[in-house]
């Protein structure tokens, strides 16, 4: 179990690494140049010698080879640079819109995980054919509402017309129910199909039949039985949406004015500032590795079958009849 972990750290490392240099690859071969496009507008009234001197300081002229060793030693120092836009540390300004992303995508996850929950349930125990067709049908049609699109809807209905929900003033609370619903409807789609499927493929399982034979209901027989062996995939699945909750918040964030990553990552870009955009590509690439390696690690945890796979492996190794072979 050991040398499991540790090979799966030192994968999610390496997957880190590949991550930080592609961006930093690609983010240097885009067109334009950020410090160009700020520092030598003539609004800003710098000499020559003063863009010389910035230029100097992001060391934008130097080899590319060189640009990636002192940007790589300074990440893993936790030090991304200064932004080109706001000259203060990257770090800084990552630190004080993270929070707001995490609150919104961990509302947005719960929100997800009920909604898929209940209309999975409800499809699956179902008595009625169509109904049930139709509660089928309902994760297709979420998955295809573009997110800018509900959220606008969402403000026009909830808020300016109805008046139920307030987008300017109000409680911070109040301030956070649109974006979780708007960021929520889609990302409960996969999770819902995957939840409906995973339970109609253990439900025609042989063990279901027998418990089922044996006179227990339907509900002990989701809760202690059906439910259970579909946990699995369903995790699985839930890692890659709660990763994707992060980025999708670019969208979200930029629709309801919210300060967080995607303004962020908005801004950013529109400003050519390489050094936040490199800053945000390690943070949700690192993101999404620690959901992953949690994932990963949780599987033996649930399912005993993984537990004794791996008793199984490391027996085998020191078998007397292997270390025969060996000899």
């Amino acid at each position: 179990m050991s040398r499991r972990i540790v090979t799966r750290i030192a994968q999610s490392l390496f997957v880190l690494w590949a991550a930080y240099t592609v961006s930093f690859l690609l983010l240097n071969a885009l067109p334009g140049d950020g410090i160009m496009i700020k520092f030598e507008n003539p609004e800003m009234g710098l000499s020559a010698e003063q863009v010389a001197v910035i230029r100097e300081y992001y060391r934008v002229d130097d080899p590319l080879l060189i640009q990636y060793i002192h940007a790589l030693l300074g990440a893993l120092h936790g030090d991304f640079g200064y932004s080109i836009e706001n000259a203060v540390p990257v770090i800084d300004r990552v630190q004080a819109a993270l929070p707001s992303t995490l609150v919104l995508a961990g509302l947005a996850f719960v929100v997800a995980v009920i909604l898929a929950l209940g209309v999975s349930l409800a499809a699956v125990y179902s008595r009625s054919g169509w109904l049930r067709n139709a509660l089928i049908g309902v994760p297709s049609l979420l998955i295809s509402i573009p997110a800018f699109w509900l959220g606008i809807v969402l403000i026009q209905v909830l808020s300016f017309q109805l008046a139920w929900v307030p987008v300017i003033g109000g409680e911070d609370w109040q301030k956070l129910i649109l974006p979780v619903i708007t960021l929520a409807i889609p990302v409960s789609a996969p999770l819902a199909q995957i939840i409906l499927r995973t339970l109609d493929d253990v439900a025609t399982s042989p063990f279901i039949h027998v418990v089922e034979a044996k006179g227990a209901s339907r509900w002990w027989t989701l809760t202690r039985h059906t439910a259970r062996n579909s946990l699995l995939p369903v995790l699985t699945i839930s890692g890659l949406i709660f990763a994707e909750l992060i980025s999708g918040s670019v969208v979200v964030e930029t629709v309801f004015a919210r300060n967080g990553i995607g303004r962020l990552t908005n801004q950013a870009v529109t400003a050519q500032d390489m050094p936040v955009m490199q800053a945000i590509v390690v943070i949700a690439a690192a993101v999404f590795v620690l959901i992953n390696l949690i994932v990963d690690l949780l599987y033996p945890v649930l399912d005993p079958r993984l537990r004794a796979r791996g008793r199984t492996q490391t027996t085998d190794k020191h078998s007397p009849v292997r270390e025969a072979a060996g000899a």
